[in-house]
């Protein structure tokens, strides 16, 4: 897991992000255990507080449930919420291209072809 200490974006959240986008790609099964929160912390060399505030912040959008004693666990993710929270991410980055594309001049032509390109190349996955 990777933190930007300088980013502007607090701790807690860059941990909670990082969880949430594992857990939509699947890389978090429904039903596994995230780590404890002493573990993790300690693991990143952070606060315990803060660890428990970004568990918190996946539990409070549904993506993970508390069990007294024994951690944080992945719920089943709805297949059609995953698709929605998917297109939304993709729209959020195409916006930023779209506003990157005009301040670089380029036209929407040459955008298109950009993406068409892109799309084009072999998944490095």
């Amino acid at each position: 897991m990777k933190l930007l200490q300088n980013s502007g974006v607090p701790i807690y959240q860059q941990i909670a992000e990082q969880f949430k986008e594992d857990i939509l790609k699947g890389a978090w099964k429904q039903g596994e255990y995230l780590p404890s929160i002493r573990g993790l912390a300690k693991d990143l060399k952070i606060s315990v507080i803060t660890t428990m505030k970004a568990y918190e912040q996946l539990e409070a959008e549904g993506l993970v449930t508390a069990v007294p004693g024994k951690g944080f666990y992945v719920n089943a993710q709805d297949s059609q919420m995953l698709k929605e929270q998917h297109l939304r991410k993709v729209e959020e980055c195409l916006t930023e291209a779209i506003q990157a594309a005009k301040i670089a001049g380029m036209t929407r032509q040459e955008l298109s072809d950009t993406l068409q390109a892109l799309m084009q190349m072999p998944d490095e996955s």
